[in-house]
């Protein structure tokens, strides 16, 4: 699946989750708890694609997540692919096949995603509010590329930069006090999860049992079968998915914040 339908649809499960746990659970989010969250799990919804690295020098190439901030995403996405390649080789068994690249690989399994989530939350409760404001400056802007992605095209990876750094300060500012944000930490590992789930409908599969090995591979693709699965950019997918989770974010925003609104158009909320 290709970068803004992965964000979008991070931006798509948060909403709905949170809709979900204000009328079943009687769980109330503020505005901005609800926008930070839907942000990082946008944004975490990219972040698996890390692995997937372009010409550092040329500042070309490469998955979304790598083009967010220039030249450094992109060295960093190269340093990624080198350590998921490594983690591949580390670990592969006799019917594993031969790889020239780590994409879909440690990033695209379960145990990274918990890790994801668990050492987010933990650096948050460590060093409180500025770990917050370093991660969702990374998270903001992965969610501004990804969502806005024409936009993103055409202002460029500075702009980017300052527009994450100035929504993540703002941020810090209005968040309460004290240690602890899990919420940040939760959205982050939703993301990441969506993203593999997301990769699952697609032809190439993901390795999501590693490191549980089956049939002598340790790094067995999962996926729906080639005859329905989806094929990454097209129409389908392009189209199709973004129409869809565009439908169920707007759905979810308005029964959060005016649930009245749908009310009068006898829909039971």
């Amino acid at each position: 699946m290709m970068g803004p339908q992965h964000a979008l649809s991070g931006a798509a499960v948060w909403l709905a989750g949170s809709w979900a746990l204000e009328q079943f659970a009687d769980y109330h989010q503020s505005p901005l708890a609800l926008a930070v969250g839907t942000a990082v799990c946008a944004g975490g919804a990219l972040f698996p694609d890390l692995d997937m690295s372009g010409k550092v020098t040329k500042n070309q190439g490469g998955a979304t997540v790598a083009r967010t901030f220039g030249v450094f995403s992109l060295f960093a996405a190269e340093v990624m692919e080198k350590i998921s390649l490594g983690v591949y080789y580390a670990t592969k068994l006799s019917r594993d096949p031969r790889r020239n690249n780590g994409h879909r690989t440690l990033t695209h399994t379960l145990p990274f995603t918990l890790l994801v989530g668990w050492g987010t939350t933990a650096l948050c409760a460590a060093y409180g509010k500025w770990a917050v404001i370093t991660i969702l400056f990374f998270m903001f802007g992965l969610a501004l590329r990804g969502l806005f992605d024409e936009w993103a095209e055409r202002a460029g990876w500075v702009i980017i930069t300052l527009a994450s750094a100035g929504a993540a300060w703002f941020t810090f500012a209005n968040l309460p006090g004290g240690r602890g944000y899990p919420l940040i930490g939760t959205a982050l590992g939703v993301g990441c999860f969506v993203h593999i789930l997301g990769d699952m409908i697609t032809r190439a599969g993901v390795p999501i049992l590693w490191p549980i090995p089956i049939k002598r591979r340790m790094w067995m693709m999962i996926g729906l079968p080639n005859s329905i699965a989806l094929r990454v950019g097209s129409k389908a997918e392009v189209v199709g998915m973004r129409i869809a989770l565009t439908v169920v974010s707007a759905l979810a925003t308005v029964g959060l914040i005016a649930p009245s609104v749908l009310s009068r158009f006898d829909i039971d909320i």
